[in-house]
């Protein structure tokens, strides 16, 4: 390994049983990021070894970098507020039948007032049966303004899929890998879903699932308290007032 006085860069030169040229890796001190990804690529594809994550995050976290490749805008948090009026989330979750025949549920949840459709359900969701459901509620989001869809990296989400809601005008955006809190309002209506309705009923087949799920929706939209919307539901109804019909006041005015 040898350094320079004048460059401050350092090199390092490796010799494989004499068959190939000698590695030199050279790289100066600063900065940090483009070192650590050079020794990173480096490593891996010559030397045939891995640098391990956890050594290149604390390289950068003694040089005060975080590991986002863009250092500014806004961030997840921040464009998710932003964006809430024209986002919606949809995800898959699974649910096992008394027969032990597992179902997939297919759900997209509004960010602004936490609405949720409920496409269906398939014991196979093959991609025609998901491109389907796109197209059913394609229109239907686009009527509400909904301008952006957040879905994770799914097989079961096809290219198809992906097209029937750009023909509706709404673009897709995919969370990272294993990351669920990307799409975690989405999620937050699984876990409810699971803790409220389905943890507590013995599912028998399909259309007793369409049933419950039906109905635990309409619940969840029009009556069911959240505390981000100040604990109102998603689509309050109008309790209008009990007013006496014709015939009741005409009754009682004879029996007066």
């Amino acid at each position: 390994m040898t350094q320079s006085r004048l460059s401050g860069k350092s090199t390092l030169s490796f010799n494989l049983s004499g068959r190939w040229p000698p590695l030199r890796l050279t790289w100066s001190p600063s900065p940090i990021c483009s070192r650590a990804s050079g020794i990173r690529s480096a490593c891996a594809y010559r030397l045939g070894f891995r640098v391990s994550p956890s050594t290149v995050r604390g390289l950068l976290a003694r040089a005060g970098l975080g590991p986002a490749p863009r250092r500014s805008g806004p961030g997840w948090r921040e464009f998710l507020r932003a964006q809430a009026a024209s986002i919606v989330g949809c995800d898959f979750f699974t649910v096992e039948s008394v027969l032990l025949r597992r179902y997939y549920v297919l759900c997209f949840v509004a960010h602004a007032n936490r609405r949720v459709w409920l496409a269906g359900c398939s014991p196979n969701p093959t991609g025609a049966w998901v491109t389907q459901q796109a197209r059913n509620l394609g229109l239907d989001l686009a009527d509400h303004g909904v301008r952006l869809l957040i879905r994770d990296r799914d097989s079961k989400y096809s290219g198809s899929f992906d097209e029937a809601f750009r023909t509706a005008g709404i673009r897709i955006v995919k969370t990272p890998v294993r990351a669920p809190k990307a799409n975690a309002i989405a999620e937050r209506f699984v876990r409810a879903v699971r803790g409220e309705c389905l943890d507590w009923l013995l599912i028998l087949n399909r259309r007793h699932l369409e049933r419950a799920l039906r109905v635990y929706v309409e619940h969840y939209n029009t009556h069911r308290p959240h505390r981000t919307l100040d604990l109102q539901p998603p689509q309050p109804r109008s309790h209008r007032r009990h007013q006496p019909s014709a015939r009741s006041t005409a009754t009682t005015a004879s029996a007066a």
